[in-house]
């Protein structure tokens, strides 16, 4: 790889072809000529040092190691896009961007409420909200791409700043006219020859919701994972079995067709708001985070704790939380 700075021409022609799969639809989302777009793309792998791309005749489809560089491509320009913004912003007196991320659930339950109540004197004429993973919102926040973010545990990191660390209770889905929703509760017994909906994430919710079934000694036939509780919801909605998420979304959006019953045994999700260290909260993060936090702390059974909670063990993080508030 060569030592100069890329061009950031070639990455912009390099993101419009993953984007659109194809050079000539690159060329037409930058106003640029195909040949300017396909030179681009030889210029950015001679740069690079390997192919990006497999060609197969006038068909091209990325490498493996294009699609690792792609996201950090992505990542590189959008902070670009940011500085942008900042660089409006300063020009003209007005606030800054405000840039926050967060897990799905949270980025699609509870920042929208919480932004409905900031003061909007507070809020800049750019804000920039971002569904990520719970790992790239980490790495957002560490990078300093983003302003703040929300993500399940665990977020034990040097480089963060956990402002408060949310618990609350996962929750049922089922579909309205599942044999069960009559039931006030569910067993998780009643998971014995059904069909589990639940997280895939295996070193996030998804294992404590194994250890809780495996203590129950509960046995679903069948498990269908994904990385989306609105996946699961939605797959519950159509029967497809019982969903284990936790209650975001359930409790901040109208679910039709879908009831949402509380469990017997506690399974707890565990989130935190976090900030990059050393990194004082300007009056619109902090004003933010403590909208955040008041929205949260509506969710049935929801329990706040200072950011030190979430330096717990993670093996025995809900044993932690328990003595704590015993």
């Amino acid at each position: 790889m060569q030592d100069e700075v890329i061009d950031i021409r070639l990455l912009e022609a390099f993101a419009a072809v993953m984007s659109a799969g194809s050079i000539t639809g690159a060329a037409r989302l930058l106003g640029r000529s195909q040949p300017v777009v396909t030179r681009q793309i030889q210029d950015l792998e001679t740069d690079v040092g390997y192919l990006l791309f497999s060609r197969n005749g006038p068909r091209i489809s990325p490498t493996a190691k294009g699609i690792l560089f792609h996201a950090e491509v992505e990542r590189l320009l959008l902070g670009l896009k940011h500085i942008r913004d900042r660089a409006a912003a300063i020009g003209a007196d007005a606030l800054p961007p405000l840039s926050l991320a967060a897990i799905p659930a949270l980025a699609g339950g509870i920042v929208p409420v919480a932004l409905a109540t900031v003061d909007q004197t507070l809020l800049p004429q750019q804000v920039h909200v971002q569904s990520l993973s719970a790992e790239n919102v980490v790495q957002s926040v560490l990078s300093q791409s983003v302003d703040f973010g929300l993500a399940s545990l665990p977020v034990q990191h040097p480089g963060l700043d956990v402002q408060w660390v949310c618990e609350v209770p996962c929750v049922a889905c089922l579909a309205a006219d599942h044999p069960l929703a009559r039931r006030k509760v569910i067993r998780l017994k009643d998971l014995d020859g059904r069909r589990l909906l639940t997280m895939a994430n295996p070193y996030r919710l998804r294992r404590r919701v194994d250890e809780a079934i495996a203590r129950a000694s509960a046995a679903p036939t069948e498990v269908i994972d994904t990385n989306s509780s609105l996946t699961a919801i939605a797959m519950a909605k159509q029967s497809l079995g019982i969903a284990i998420v936790e209650p975001v979304l359930t409790s901040s959006l109208a679910m039709e067709g879908v009831v949402t019953r509380p469990l017997d045994v506690a399974i707890p999700f565990l989130f935190a708001a976090v900030s990059p260290t050393g990194r004082e909260l300007t009056p619109t993060v902090a004003a933010v985070s403590d909208a955040l936090r008041a929205a949260v702390a509506l969710m049935p059974g929801a329990k706040l704790h200072g950011g030190e909670a979430a330096l717990s063990d993670p093996a025995g993080e809900h044993e932690a939380f328990e003595r704590e508030g015993s």
